[in-house]
């Protein structure tokens, strides 16, 4: 390969260079927004780096000022971090704290930044005490994720049970039916949710080609005779028609070291690749280089110098596999698979212009701020965790929306690789499309139930149902929501509240039936310190309190067991005969699978879910929580270090709630405050 580019492009890369240093001025739909918020609710739909995040500042400003406070909720951890440090940074630390499931600090602070599970924790909580939520402004980041089917019933529950005293601003780049959303609101809140959008990049997007001979060309052709999708550029459109060429491009991974070169060349780094696995990302880096770090000996200083302040202090990550690449080359992955701490060093050498390059899952596109002045996208579609699918609109929009940084860049790009993956035609036609509708994903579960019926009659819980997101999309916008959903999902909401009514009545019965409720719908005793088990498998934990299945002593064997309820994992063996399983973990694991069997098969009998319990974590949780060194564990067991250390966390979050029954169960309660303590250590966490 070599750095060539289409002749039409020159006065593009003219435009390639830092922005001019002039006193920041709002643009006027931040105005517009801060001038709603006092008066109703407000959503805020603007591409990535337009501001929202400022918006949010802003506001929190003249709440502080009035001695009000503010809860600001957001999808990811990661995410969480980052806004609690730049609000600690306006603040100060004083006034800002932080509430993860793994981690709080300054809890009454005037402003919380925490996850929304927590959020919708407490809105439970005041339900059932009666007592206000102490807050004067709502801030849901990412408000997108109200249609993510894993977590949108969260944030449904928050918008339904939210006081309708305490404002509500929603911000988000990629909601395609804001006005639905927004209508939505009104009807359950009674008061005005105005929709402030902003459409165009604050940084303009170039979409870029780059053919395996490695010149660059402009993706699409320019748009003619006021067309709304642009075809693809003419010789671009020649290469993709030639099948052979392009199946034949790219079959593996790419040359990476010469892709960077032609970057550099052009003035296009740093980048993000986006990749379609953990594996493709870490392989990268082995096809990459130490040229382009060379030619450049105050970058490498500079970067030497803050990743050795990032990790001096933590002798884990000073040993970190992947250190060579960043040292010498400049480059680095990112995915799930790495511990928390080692992304916090990756995003911010990424975040302060110091790597090259950083290979990528299309996760990383979702929620964390660290721009590049181009994104390289090899395929597209994407893996969803069970199959590959076209990329949405969305996803490809919170892709291309990385390129181009506020105030270091003129323009971003967005640049495309051909490969057996990828379909130029359905790419350029993303790169026009709006973002994605968003619909309901809301769902009835253990949890919710117990959690509604500590504070509401089963009618009263019937009308909370009323004001669901899925109720409103069938009964005011039937046709088009019926015609946009999939069809599980129109399996699942095609007859609207009459579904979730009757699941509702599905989970209460079996709460009956074990006598979690009484007949006449009342938590029983029993039900009331189950409402405390905020956790995944509420029933099946709650149920091996009741039949005495759980180590009331043993912090390390609860941790261990707990870790089994928690654990996602499929194992296919089972190495329960091993003479080298600790004889007390093995009889307990077999006491529980025992116990709990028959309970198990009533859930999967009435449609419920009970999640196979294997006894790997366990063994490697039980090793953990007994100091068993953390790289001996990782090498001779099948978890990446990352997914370990998130079923750590995990684990640790369950034990949390468990922590709260000192009142019915004070014994294990103590014991489960003990477990955290063994299981929460470095690397996991870092001091």
């Amino acid at each position: 390969m070599k750095p060539g580019s289409d002749k039409s492009l020159k006065p593009i890369f003219q435009k390639i260079g830092l922005p001019k240093d002039t006193q920041f001025i709002p643009d006027d739909f931040q105005l517009e927004a801060l001038k709603t918020i006092p008066v109703s609710d407000c959503l805020v739909t603007a591409p990535t780096g337009a501001g929202k995040t400022w918006i949010a500042q802003e506001a929190s400003k003249k709440i502080i000022m009035k001695n009000g406070k503010i809860w600001y909720g957001t999808p990811l951890k990661a995410l969480t971090n980052s806004i609690h440090a730049a609000f600690s940074n306006i603040f100060g630390n004083d006034k800002v704290g932080i509430l993860t499931g793994d981690f709080k600090e300054n809890t009454d602070a005037d402003i919380i930044i925490g996850t929304t599970e927590i959020l919708r924790n407490q809105l439970y909580d005041a339900m059932h005490t009666g007592k206000n939520l102490e807050c004067d402004l709502v801030i849901l980041d990412e408000a997108h994720f109200l249609g993510d089917d894993q977590r949108g019933v969260v944030w449904e529950e928050i918008m339904i049970y939210l006081p309708v005293r305490i404002p509500l601003l929603l911000l988000s780049a990629t909601i395609g039916n804001s006005h639905e959303v927004a209508r939505w609101l009104e009807s359950i809140r009674g008061k005005k949710c105005q929709v402030i959008e902003k459409f165009d990049r604050p940084v303009p997007l170039f979409p870029l080609f780059l053919h395996p001979s490695g010149t660059l060309f402009p993706l699409m052709q320019p748009s003619e005779n006021n067309a709304k999708t642009p075809g693809l550029h003419k010789k671009v459109y020649k290469f993709n028609a030639a099948k052979k060429n392009f199946r034949d491009s790219y079959t593996k991974l790419p040359p990476f070291d010469q892709i960077l070169d032609i970057l550099a060349h052009y003035n296009l780094l740093p980048a993000i690749f986006f990749l379609k696995s953990r594996s493709e990302c870490d392989q990268a880096l082995k096809l990459c280089n130490s040229r382009l770090l060379k030619d450049h000996p105050d970058q490498k200083k500079n970067l030497l110098n803050r990743l050795d302040s990032l990790i001096k202090n933590n002798s884990h990550l000073s040993r970190h596999y992947h250190i060579s690449h960043i040292e010498q080359k400049a480059v680095a992955s990112h995915h799930s698979g790495h511990l928390p701490a080692w992304k916090v060093v990756v995003e911010t050498l990424m975040a302060e212009g110091l790597l090259n390059a950083m290979f990528a899952t299309s996760t990383v596109a979702a929620g964390v701020n660290f721009p590049a002045r181009s994104v390289v996208i090899l395929n597209s579609d994407r893996f969803n965790g069970m199959d590959f699918l076209p990329l949405t609109s969305s996803e490809f929009q919170q892709m291309s929306g990385r390129a181009g940084r506020r105030g270091k860049d003129n323009i971003g790009f967005a640049i495309m690789l051909p490969g057996r993956y990828m379909n130029l035609e359905y790419i350029s036609e993303l790169h026009s499309k709006t973002p994605d509708d968003i619909n309901s994903q809301i769902s009835i579960n253990f949890s919710m139930v117990l959690n509604l019926l500590l504070s509401h009659t089963p009618e009263q819980i019937k009308i909370l149902l009323e004001k669901s997101f899925a109720a409103f999309q069938i009964n005011f916008d039937n046709k088009k929501s019926i015609k946009k959903r999939s069809g599980k999902a129109l399996k699942k909401f095609g007859t609207g509240l009459e579904f979730l009514w009757h699941d509702f009545m599905d989970h209460l019965d079996f709460l009956k039936t074990y006598h979690f409720v009484s007949v006449d719908g009342q938590l029983t005793d029993d039900g009331l310190w189950a409402s405390k088990l905020r956790i995944d498998a509420p029933l099946l934990v709650a149920q091996s309190i009741r039949l005495n299945l759980l180590p009331h002593s043993d912090p390390a064997l609860l941790a261990a067991i707990i870790c089994a309820f928690v654990n996602e994992k499929e194992f296919s063996d089972d190495p329960l005969y091993l003479s080298t399983i600790s004889k007390r973990l093995k009889d307990c694991f077999l006491g529980i699978r025992k116990g709990l069997k028959p309970f198990a098969i009533q859930l999967l009998e009435n449609g419920f879910q009970a999640p196979n319990l294997f006894i790997q974590p366990s063994i490697m949780m039980y090793r953990w929580a007994h100091d068993d060194p953390w790289e001996d564990l990782i090498v001779q067991s099948d978890y990446a270090e990352g997914d370990f250390a998130r079923l750590v966390l995990r684990t640790s979050e369950n034990l949390r709630q468990i922590a709260k029954l000192e009142d019915a169960f004070p014994q294990i309660a103590q014991t489960a405050k003990k477990a955290i303590l063994m299981i929460l250590k470095e690397p996991v966490v870092m001091n």
